[in-house]
């Protein structure tokens, strides 16, 4: 690893254990102070219209080590019109993105906070390189399998917001995150936020049908990922037992209660598979509180944490019963004339980093921006055995 980015290691915070007023003990994740890290116009995501500046949109990134290089895979769109929507599933009015597709680019850097492209790639789901999806990539999760690193989408085969059943498993591979390789999508379900995880000849899925979180064996190892469309009945057969193959359901605490789904590639520790998801519920004022609001967010996304077995991740050791991290920046909340946002109340971490026993986790944030999060991933570790345990 080169010196950058040890300094900037050695100056991220190692997150804390806090007691709150109601004498409960949660753990609370250090945000950069720099944040947030990547902005749509640091990378040519603006345009005009009417002879006004507008600003797109860069986020939700998966993060790997590659030759020395932080790597992101960030969701990114420009030229489309922000509304709203009502939701009937939720008796609310919603904020809603239109007339965008969304293309993948990566972003590579040597100090972890700032970030360029890297060679102009770019991964597009617009029916140019291939036609099983049209409208879009998005929350491109990168998980390394010996040499290889495999590139995990939801692949869009509906406009954004424009209906349910629009999500689909798009699988790409790359060794050196310049030449793609893509597999194609698993077109039997919805489904979005997958994540792979391999143990020994075993492969893994952790995975939301929603609004719950399943982990399930893939029968045929790593060839179900490289061919889906040769393997089809194995995952039909997959999506026909998801019962049997539940981890976690959604509603069991009020920050989760509408729906909950896999985050970042799991990171195995000596205590166990550490896993971070994210979550989407009512966060109440004895969490908010402590990250200075002064009220409960009503419908807002956070991130949990569990540790799993790691032999066998359908055994769960702990399990956090409150976020470790909520919105609470301006950029994460309503956003303000510095740090606009499009959508409110949104932290999404897709991508972590282990570099020795700091966790650097990156995230979207108001589905605008990339932030770095951070902790001591023993404090973090500790947290769970010590308050969180099954």
């Amino acid at each position: 690893m080169v010196t950058q980015l040890h300094t900037i290691i050695k100056n991220l915070g190692d997150g804390k254990t806090i007691k709150t007023k109601t004498r409960e003990y949660i753990f609370k994740l250090h945000s950069y102070r720099n944040n947030p890290i990547v902005k749509p116009q640091d990378i040519g995501l603006t345009w005009y219209e009417n002879k006004k500046l507008k600003i797109g949109a860069v986020f939700n990134p998966g993060a790997e080590i590659y030759k020395g290089n932080i790597i992101l895979l960030p969701r990114c769109h420009q030229g489309y019109k922000r509304g709203m929507y009502f939701d009937e599933k939720l008796g609310i009015k919603r904020y809603c993105l239109e007339n965008y597709i969304s293309e993948v680019f990566p972003l590579k850097s040597v100090s972890g906070t700032k970030f360029t492209r890297l060679k102009n790639v770019s991964i597009r789901g617009d029916g140019t390189d291939h036609k099983d999806f049209v409208y879009g990539i998005e929350d491109m999760r990168i998980v390394k399998y010996n040499q290889k690193y495999f590139l995990i989408g939801c692949g869009k085969i509906k406009p954004p917001f424009k209906g349910d059943n629009a999500d689909r498993i798009a699988i790409y591979s790359t060794n050196d995150f310049i030449n793609i390789i893509y597999h194609g999508m698993v077109d039997l379900f919805d489904s979005r936020n997958v994540v792979p995880l391999f143990i020994g000849t075993k492969a893994y899925l952790l995975l939301r049908f929603h609004p719950n979180i399943h982990v399930t064996i893939l029968e045929s190892g790593v060839e179900q990922l490289l061919n889906p469309v040769k393997y089809k009945q194995y995952w039909q057969k997959l999506h026909d037992r998801r019962s049997e193959n539940l981890l976690f359901s959604a509603g069991k605490f009020c920050h989760e209660k509408e729906k909950i789904g896999p985050s970042t590639q799991l990171m195995k520790t000596n205590k166990g598979l550490l896993f971070l998801y994210h979550a989407v519920g009512e966060i109440n004022i004895n969490i908010t509180r402590e990250y200075g609001l002064r009220r409960k967010i009503k419908r807002g996304y956070s991130i949990c944490a569990a540790l799993l077995d790691l032999e066998n991740p359908q055994k769960v050791i702990a399990r956090t019963h409150n976020p470790i991290y909520i919105p609470s920046a301006s950029y994460e909340l309503k956003g303000n004339r510095k740090f606009p946002i499009d959508v409110p109340y949104v932290v999404f971490p897709v991508g972590a980093i282990v570099i020795n026993d700091k966790l650097l986790i990156y995230c979207g944030a108001g589905d605008k921006y990339i932030t770095l999060l951070s902790c001591s991933l023993n404090n973090l570790i500790d947290y769970l055995i010590k308050y969180c345990k099954k």
